[in-house]
C-alpha cells in the first residue's frame, strides 16, 4: 500500500513538473489545486445555493447581468479573433497541428489565447450565480453544471500541457459559439419585452451541437492521421465531445420536439 502512494505521488510530481515551462508560472496554471478549490466551491453553491434563496425574493440584476452578458461578448470575440489570426499568422493545419513549444511571438501569443479562453471558463462559472440569485433552478441542469464544471478543468490541462496545436481549432469554434450565446442571455436579461427578438434560441442550441460534431470529427480525424499531437488528448476531446452531443441532443429534444409531439398526441 506504502509502495502504491509513493508511485502515485512520484507520478502527480513528475506531472506537475512536466507541464509547458512557459505557461507554468502563469496565474492558475501550476497545480490544478486551486481550479479544483474553484470547483467545489462551485458545486457548495449549485447545492447550498437555491436553499439560501428560497425564503428571499429574486433579484432581477438587469444591469449587472447586462454588462456580464456584454463583457462576455467582447472577451468571447477576442478570443475567438486571437485564435483565428494567431493560427493563421503562423499558417497552422486545421487537419494537423503540433504544439509550438519556441519561445517564437506567435508560439507565445497562442499560447496565451488558450490561457485566456482557460480564464473566461472560470469567469463563466458566475452563470450558475446568477442563476441561484434569480431563482432560476429550473436553469441548473446536469447539462449546464457539467458543461460548466469540466470545461474549467479542460482547458485548464490544455494550457498546462498543450496551449496550442490541435487545441487551437476547439478554442476557436468554442469562442464564436459563445458570441452568439452570451449576446443571446444579454437580450433576453434586459426584460420580457426582448422576447421578440429572441426567436433564434433554436438555431443557437443547433449551434452549439454543430461545434461539438464538428470537434468529434477534427479529433477523430486525428487519433487515425499521423500527427505529432498526444493521442491521449485527442481521445479525451472525442469522448469528451460524445458526451456532449448526447447531452445537448437530449436538451433539444426535451425543448423543441416533445412539445410539438405531445400537442399531436
Amino acid at each position: 500500500m506504502a509502495g502504491t502512494l509513493d508511485e502515485l505521488w512520484r507520478q502527480c510530481t513528475w506531472a506537475l513538473n512536466n507541464g509547458d515551462p512557459r505557461t507554468d508560472s502563469w496565474f492558475l496554471v501550476h497545480s490544478p489545486l486551486p481550479v479544483t478549490l474553484l470547483f467545489a466551491f462551485y458545486l457548495l453553491l449549485v447545492v447550498a445555493g437555491p436553499a439560501i434563496m428560497s425564503h428571499r425574493e429574486p433579484l432581477r440584476l438587469a444591469g449587472p447581468l447586462a454588462a456580464y452578458n456584454l463583457g462576455l461578448v467582447l472577451l468571447s470575440g477576442y478570443i475567438f479573433y486571437e485564435f483565428m489570426v494567431t493560427s493563421l499568422l503562423a499558417k497552422y493545419s486545421y487537419f494537423c497541428q503540433p504544439v509550438d513549444y519556441s519561445q517564437s511571438e506567435l508560439g507565445i501569443r497562442m499560447a496565451s489565447v488558450c490561457w485566456w479562453c482557460f480564464f473566461s471558463k472560470a469567469i463563466e462559472l458566475l452563470d450558475t450565480v446568477f442563476f441561484i440569485l434569480r431563482k432560476k433552478r429550473e436553469q441548473i441542469t446536469f447539462l449546464h453544471v457539467y458543461h460548466h464544471g469540466t470545461m474549467l478543468f479542460n482547458w485548464w490541462a490544455g494550457v498546462k500541457y498543450v496551449p496550442g496545436g490541435q487545441a487551437f481549432f476547439v478554442g476557436m469554434l468554442n469562442s464564436f459559439v459563445h458570441v452568439f450565446m452570451y449576446l443571446y442571455y444579454g437580450l433576453a436579461s434586459l426584460g420580457p419585452h426582448m422576447r421578440r427578438y429572441l426567436w433564434w434560441k433554436r438555431h443557437l442550441t443547433t449551434l452549439q451541437l454543430g461545434q461539438f460534431v464538428a470537434i468529434a470529427a477534427h479529433s477523430s480525424y486525428n487519433l487515425f492521421a499521423e500527427c505529432y499531437f498526444p493521442d491521449g488528448f485527442n481521445m479525451a476531446v472525442l469522448l469528451y465531445s460524445l458526451s456532449l452531443i448526447l447531452l445537448f441532443l437530449n436538451f433539444y429534444h426535451q425543448t423543441y420536439l416533445r412539445g410539438k409531439q405531445e400537442k399531436l398526441t
